[in-house]
């Protein structure tokens, strides 16, 4: 069965959630926010969305507002920056389906901004390697 992050477990996101425990699933939940005692006890609690994301092959969303679902995705401590290829991102909040749309657009963004820093940051590190390693050759000769 699938790991899967829950975030937002309020009235209707707690019932869904006990239901993938019941249905088999692993749960990853956020700790920052309020746990019920019996979901507590059938998952893994983390400090955060980042590390809901990290820990999850599927996260779902059900949180009460658009704003609220911006600040789980994208807040310093966001599902966003956790998040690698091949993870699923659900939400099942009740805002406009554009603002969703905006969201994955926006998540698809960040995602290829973050890659090309790496990318770029990974270039940076291999040329001062070979610098170094040059400038050692160079030395010793």
């Amino acid at each position: 069965m699938a790991t899967i992050g829950f975030i937002g477990l309020g009235i209707m996101g707690a019932h869904m959630a006990r239901n993938l425990i019941k249905g088999g699933h692993k749960l990853v939940v956020n700790g920052k926010y309020p746990v019920p005692d019996d979901i507590r006890a059938q998952t893994q609690v983390v400090e955060d969305s980042t590390a809901v994301a990290k820990a999850s092959e599927i996260v779902i969303t059900m949180v009460p507002d658009t704003p609220d679902v911006a600040n789980v995705l994208f807040a310093d401590d966001g599902v966003a920056k956790g998040l690698t290829a091949g993870k699923l991102v659900i939400d099942m909040s009740s805002i406009a389906p554009l603002e969703t749309q905006e969201f994955a657009i926006s998540m698809r963004r960040y995602r290829a901004a973050r890659s090309a820093r790496a990318k770029r940051r990974l270039r940076s590190w291999s040329a001062a390697r070979r610098s170094r390693s040059t400038s050692r050759n160079r030395c010793s000769n």
